[in-house]
């Protein structure tokens, strides 16, 4: 009986200094005693609205320094338009640090998504709805594919004077683009580069007719298919006469 009655005070003694800790953890107390009163941030961005930093981060913040949850802060955070990572750290006795790194957009994703220029697919924050930006497009785990080509094809088209408006893989891996000039160009799957090489080296000789070339199937072995459109009308001339 006695043992019993050690063992009980035991477990008493360690439940009453237990008990404080807990609560001070779980932000039950000392939320006033300990408080996080001031919001440091790291990072270069332009995008990311302080206010919305401090709306997102505000419900953690009040559990004061002991019992505030950073990893949820932290994913708060990074719900944020234009976040890309963000990383919530606490420094005694009352500060509240947020590192932030923005997205920066690359180029547009398919129909509502943009692809950041580390290669994260995020939604189209409100006022980029018609940035400048170039259009790409396909299964979203072949997004670092889909750059290599475009960085490819502008860099193979750039001797002509012309650019790369559009380039998309579809879900069978065959791949089409199109010019800024409004060529619409297809590709295939195989041997996608060396097939456009191809067609570039021609180019020259096929737009010295002033013909619009409307569309270009390069699904061939050994050659293309053109499709032309409407040659431009005639420039009137007139001479002076003395």
């Amino acid at each position: 009986m006695n043992a019993l009655l050690r063992i009980l005070a035991w477990l008493l003694a360690i439940a009453l200094v237990a008990l404080p800790v807990v609560a001070v953890l779980n932000g039950w107390v000392g939320a006033e005693r300990w408080p996080l009163t001031k919001l440091r941030v790291h990072g270069e961005f332009k995008r990311v609205p302080g206010e919305e930093l401090q709306k997102a981060l505000l419900p953690y913040a009040r559990a004061g320094f002991f019992a505030v949850r950073l990893q949820d802060a932290q994913q708060a955070v990074e719900q944020l338009p234009w976040v890309a990572s963000a990383q919530v750290r606490k420094q005694w006795p009352d500060v509240l640090e947020v590192s932030v790194v923005e997205h920066r957009p690359f180029a547009r994703w398919g129909e509502d998504r943009l692809l950041s220029e580390q290669g994260q697919l995020f939604a189209v924050p409100r006022g980029l709805e018609h940035a400048p930006l170039p259009q790409l497009d396909g299964p979203d785990g072949k997004t670092a594919e889909v750059v290599e080509l475009y960085n490819d094809s502008r860099a193979l088209f750039a001797p002509a004077g012309v650019d790369v408006r559009r380039l998309a893989m579809d879900a069978r891996g065959s791949w089409s683009l199109a010019l800024d000039n409004g060529t619409e160009v297809v590709v295939g799957r195989n041997d996608a580069r060396s097939r456009l090489a191809r067609f570039v080296r021609v180019l020259p000789q096929l737009t010295r007719a002033q013909v619009p070339i409307v569309r270009a199937d390069l699904r061939y072995t050994n050659g293309f298919t053109l499709s032309w459109g409407t040659p431009p009308p005639a420039t009137k001339q007139t001479q002076d006469r003395t």
